[in-house]
């Protein structure tokens, strides 16, 4: 029975993969669980209080307009919000620039419709994001990775990966990035943006992260360097409610009416309601007050794991130091397989993920994990990775 309707599926079907990290989370919700798994903002950082001003707002200011079927391209205010919000982010546009999608994981899933053709080849980080890989993946590409390093890509090795292959397009997500913190140097941004500009090559610029800065200065997007070969993805996400499920991007003019087309034929337009509480989270200089408390709440939490690891983990491993976002990379010796540390470590009420599955051969990350400091306090984190290091060296000994 399970069967019957195997020959009805797709050939296409069979590409998608799965995302892990969400199967994973379904151990977090265990009783007495610390999680450093998700990459899930903290309920404390949703401008519940603000919300109720702004419903209000939304409502006297729009009225039904609000709750109307609307623009394909999406409902004009929060267009025009995002023009003053990238505006201080040196991203200099129109509204008649902005795309808005139903959260960025669609933007991603729309751009591998747009643009992949089974067989095609797209550049990545390594490790790259997992959630871009299973969005393109349903589209059959083949994937090529480019090296990183701790300042983000190596130019030379994108050079010599455009020079052995035809990629399609180069997948980037440049500041805090996901899995590993690392953010793509300025300078690296402007060889960068060169190296794609001579050779006609597109960037896919991943952005959901950069608000989240904790120290050091802000690099500008790599959108600015290369404006004519990028397309920019961002998300309201991490700075207001992930629930409302609002992304938004920047394309080529090409590239641009295409998508639009395919958001025509996937969902007509993005969630009126939600486009106009964000357009009134922006205009109302909301956003401006709570992105401040929101770092304020995290700086710590990432000081914490930080230091929690220098004295609890042990000194064969290595992680990254970001100046914000999300996440902390950790990689043990060579032999260590961290999906099994962390079937241990779940046994400890412990979770984080383990960082194979943002790797194209799996077999590349098996010592990596990926630590999230978003949704645990500082005692939770410093208990949490306590627990850790003393899994990662029972481990050891066995």
């Amino acid at each position: 029975m399970p069967h019957m309707f195997q020959d009805f599926l797709s050939q296409r079907t069979y590409n998608m993969r799965r995302n892990q990290i969400r199967e994973i989370l379904k151990v977090v919700s265990q009783p007495g669980m610390i999680s450093l798994a998700g990459g899930i903002p903290a309920p404390e950082t949703f401008p519940i209080e603000d919300l109720y001003r702004i419903n209000e707002a939304v409502l006297d200011r729009y009225g039904a307009a609000a709750l109307q079927y609307d623009l394909t391209e999406g409902f004009t205010p929060f267009r025009e919000a995002l023009v003053s919000y990238l505006g201080a982010k040196e991203i200099n546009i129109g509204a008649d620039e902005v795309l808005v999608f139903n959260g960025s994981q669609s933007v991603l899933d729309t751009l591998g419709k747009v643009l992949i053709t089974p067989g095609d080849i797209i550049a990545l980080e390594t490790p790259s994001y997992l959630g871009a890989i299973s969005a393109f993946s349903a589209y059959e590409p083949s994937y090529v990775s480019i090296a990183t390093d701790d300042e983000g890509i190596l130019p030379q090795s994108l050079e010599e990966t455009l020079d052995r292959h035809r990629v399609k397009f180069i997948y980037l997500v440049t500041t805090f990035q996901n899995p590993t913190g690392r953010t793509l140097s300025a300078g690296r941004r402007q060889q960068v943006a060169e190296i794609v500009t001579r050779r006609g090559a597109l960037v896919i610029e991943d952005d959901p992260y950069s608000d989240l800065r904790y120290r050091g200065e802000a690099v500008p997007a790599f959108y600015t360097f290369a404006p004519e070969n990028t397309v920019y993805v961002s998300t309201v996400s991490k700075v207001f409610a992930p629930g409302l499920r609002l992304g938004f991007c920047l394309a080529p003019p090409l590239i641009h009416e295409w998508l639009y087309t395919a958001k025509q034929g996937a969902d007509l337009h993005s969630n009126t309601y939600a486009q106009a509480l964000a357009a009134e989270y922006i205009c109302g200089g909301y956003i401006y007050e709570q992105v401040p408390k929101i770092i304020e709440l995290y700086r710590p939490r990432q000081e914490a794991m930080l230091a929690a690891m220098e004295q609890h983990i042990p000194s064969d491993y290595v992680w990254t130091k970001p100046d914000g976002g999300m996440f902390i990379w950790a990689e043990g010796p060579e032999g260590v397989d961290a999906e099994q540390l962390y079937w241990k470590a779940v046994e400890q009420k412990v979770a984080f993920v383990p960082g194979k599955y943002f790797f194209i051969d799996p077999a590349e990350g098996l010592p990596t994990m990926r630590l999230n400091f978003t949704r645990a306090d500082e005692n939770a984190i410093e208990e949490a990775i306590a627990t850790l290091g003393r899994v990662i060296r029972e481990f050891k000994s066995v």
